[in-house]
């Protein structure tokens, strides 16, 4: 299930990010003076390529079939041909950058299917640029989803001529026909059966050589980049009645059907080419300072010990009252002396601790203790201690003297 917060983010993140980027497709019949070379993609020179020409060099002839072209974009100004472009890239799992109709197909997968495996030498050479092998070209095209595009694209074009494999740049009109793969990539142009590859991005001045058509904008032209994992169905536009469509990607397009948790705005929306003046989000609005809290004045402290209640400031809390019984007696301050503890004579069940005093701190009688040990520390012959530490006395105590 597709979150509206994740299409929305994923749309915005993709759609907004600047970049250039270059264009691939079959070369324009009406052009010759695509400077491609076997192998290499002339970065250059830009071939525009109307939705229905096939080009020179096809490896088939069309398969695409004939589809609502889309709406008409503002037409450039006029120029020279030659124009520093604005290229914007945009991942190919973006909602709505594809369209198509409901059950019907762009192309005819399996004529093309037919028509490449017809001569084997086109077959190898389709399959080296696809990554396969020629036997696999019936099932890689199966694979693919037909679709249509929905704003010019730059590509990397291949033609095939003479025996071998030309690659050129090239700009792909809105509307034309393509199979793309389960990242969203252009792979196949039906309208001449090519292999289609990222665009080769260049910089600074890029020529554009061949048939100009209405809406077409150097300055709104798109890169795909791959998604970030393969998809198991595409988000497309209906350009039959402007709603959306979700595709499972392959050339099965019977299983079409309205997606559950359609995208967070209308197909119609422009997201691809958002105006500068008409932000996607619109800018947070500045609330007014909230008002202090009446429980708490601004610039008021609140007294630790306050003395009457009512000279309290606004705002602060009266004295709490202590517990019944909970209240410290009148001669205990809440503060502990820094005295030692006394213990009452007679307590049961307590031990007293011993003190340790220094010699300079003796009284005479406790001097006159000490004067019975002998050197070796021992109290003398006849000087013991009764059971309380203290000289025992042979004689009879002074209470029952007498």
């Amino acid at each position: 299930m597709r979150s509206p917060r994740r299409f929305r983010c994923a749309a915005l993140a993709a759609l907004t990010a600047g970049a250039l980027f270059a264009v691939a497709g079959c070369d324009s019949a009406a052009d010759r003076t695509t400077k491609g070379t076997t192998g290499t993609a002339e970065a250059e020179d830009v071939l525009l390529q109307p939705l229905a020409e096939p080009g020179p060099g096809p490896f088939t002839k069309s398969t695409a079939r004939q589809t609502p072209s889309p709406s008409a974009t503002p037409s450039p100004r006029e120029g020279d041909g030659s124009a520093t472009r604005t290229v914007h890239r945009v991942s190919g799992a973006v909602p709505g950058l594809y369209g198509g109709v409901r059950s019907e197909a762009s192309c005819d997968v399996e004529q093309q299917a037919r028509l490449l495996t017809a001569d084997q030498d086109k077959a190898r050479a389709f399959a080296e640029k696809a990554g396969i092998e020629a036997v696999q070209i019936p099932g890689y095209l199966r694979s693919l989803t037909p679709v249509t595009l929905r704003a010019d694209t730059q590509v990397t074009n291949h033609g095939y001529s003479a025996g071998s494999v030309t690659a050129f740049q090239a700009v792909l009109q809105a509307g034309t026909a393509v199979l793309v793969d389960s990242k969203g990539l252009p792979r196949v142009r039906c309208a001449c059966g090519n292999p289609l590859e990222r665009p080769v991005i260049a910089k600074g001045q890029v020529t554009h050589r061949g048939e100009r058509w209405a809406g077409y904008d150097p300055a709104r032209i798109l890169a795909v980049d791959p998604g970030v994992k393969p998809l198991s169905s595409l988000i497309i536009v209906d350009t039959a009645d402007n709603t959306w469509i979700e595709r499972a990607v392959g050339d099965d397009v019977g299983r079409d059907r309205t997606p559950d948790d359609p995208p967070p705005f209308e197909p119609s929306v422009d997201l691809l080419f958002p105006s500068p003046a008409r932000p996607s989000d619109p800018a947070p609005t500045e609330s007014a300072p909230s008002a202090p809290s009446p429980a708490e004045p601004e610039g008021t402290e609140c007294p630790d010990s306050p003395g009457d209640p009512a000279e309290l400031p606004p705002g602060c809390p009266p004295p709490m009252e202590p517990d019944p019984g909970t209240e410290a007696p009148d001669d205990f301050d809440g503060m502990p002396s820094d005295e030692p503890w006394e213990m009452e004579e007679g307590e049961p069940g307590v031990v007293p601790e011993p003190t340790q005093v220094s010699p300079g701190e003796l009284d005479e009688d406790e001097l006159d203790e000490l004067e019975g040990l002998d050197e070796s520390g021992e109290l003398a012959e006849g000087d013991q201690l009764d059971e309380f530490g203290e000289p025992a006395d042979s004689g009879v105590p002074e209470p029952f003297a007498g």
